[in-house]
């Protein structure tokens, strides 16, 4: 065994620092050094996915990805084949492809629609005829939001309404929109908004179900996210805090990013025991429903308030995120610590010598 661990990034993007990485990553590989074990960065381009492959199949026994789907050049297919390839080769992957993809897409939410997490009538496009003959009538139940499947921070994401407040009160369900149909359009990455023509809309949004895992999630508004959003963040299988996200007041404001102006509180998870209760008693199911119980080395789990049948407090998933999940405000807790503690315990459990044989 190596005992090294590499980090994989990307060149670019808006998450990166002016070090050009980003601001968790290299807490990440000194918290990681600090231990005796190796780390370093490696730096993804296509070009260079057959050397990558040689170097860290020769020298690491693990990778972190530490990438936005949303920046990888050329696009994800090619990165995802390495880190498949690298598994293959005997790394420990973290995360790896088949995870994100299960844990991280956000068409999770349409596999978990059958339980009271989600609601029943979440939907995904995957091809543009279909999202095109759907979303009408879908829209014509209410207000929606759109979210793509790449893209972070609330890039993509599209609360969807009609500008016609009568005509949205007239509106009979089931019955398709006119493709001229006003729509006030609020992208939760500033909650800027727009007025767009339904048709002209759902043309802009082709580009997000065009290409490699393209796909638009379709979903009920959760008219309580003006509460706040309620994040769980996990290192493995431990919650290590509960940050309650509320959006900025004002407007059409439904986004809990910070960069949309919302205010964050962090708890512990003590503070929230019965929704961390419910997701722990949860996972099972979405593990069953999403194909495998390997647990993401850092994700999330998102939540918003909802009414029950009786007009209680529930909680709603609104999302999970494991892909690239960033904890720079967090820093100062010792996430990063975790994060290598948990790291090399996956790699020293994987890689620990078999008992020896017994012979007769």
């Amino acid at each position: 065994m190596h005992k090294a661990i590499v980090v994989f990034e990307v060149e670019g993007g808006s998450d990166k620092y002016f070090d050009g990485h980003r601001k968790d990553t290299m807490p990440i590989v000194n918290s990681i050094l600090e231990t005796g074990w190796y780390a370093e960065v490696v730096y993804f381009r296509p070009e260079w996915r057959e050397d990558i492959f040689t170097y860290v199949s020769e020298n690491f026994d693990a990778y972190i990805s530490r990438v936005n789907p949303g920046n990888i050049p050329g696009g994800e297919k090619v990165y995802f084949e390495l880190l498949t390839q690298l598994t293959e080769a005997g790394l420990v992957g973290m995360s790896t492809p088949e995870e994100m993809m299960a844990y991280g897409a956000k068409d999770a939410l349409v596999k978990l629609n059958d339980t009271d997490l989600v609601p029943s009538d979440t939907a995904a496009y995957y091809d543009v005829e279909t999202f095109h003959d759907t979303f009408p009538i879908s829209l014509s139940f209410g207000e929606r939001v759109l979210k793509q499947n790449r893209g972070s921070t609330g890039s993509g994401i599209w609360r969807v309404q009609l500008e016609d407040k009568e005509l949205a009160a007239s509106v009979t369900p089931g019955t398709p929109l006119p493709l001229d149909t006003q729509l006030k359009c609020t992208e939760a990455v500033d909650n800027h908004t727009e007025i767009r023509e339904l048709g002209e809309f759902m043309e802009f949004c082709d580009r997000y179900i065009i290409g490699d895992n393209g796909m638009l999630v379709d979903m009920r508004f959760m008219s309580r996210i003006v509460e706040g959003e309620i994040r769980i963040l996990l290192v493995g299988a431990e919650p290590v805090f509960v940050v309650h996200k509320k959006p900025a007041e004002g407007g059409d404001n439904f986004s809990a990013t910070l960069f949309s102006g919302a205010k964050y509180s962090y708890d512990t998870p003590e503070a929230w025991q019965d929704l961390v209760d419910m997701f722990a008693e949860a996972r099972p199911v979405i593990a069953e429903k999403l194909g495998g119980d390997n647990i993401p080395l850092v994700w999330t789990a998102d939540f918003m308030l909802a009414d029950d049948a009786d007009g209680n407090d529930t909680y709603v998933l609104g999302e999970i995120n494991c892909s690239c999940v960033g904890f720079t405000s967090e820093l100062d807790m010792g996430i990063q610590q975790r994060v290598a503690a948990v790291a090399i315990s996956r790699v020293e459990e994987k890689k620990k010598p078999l008992p020896p044989m017994i012979s007769n």
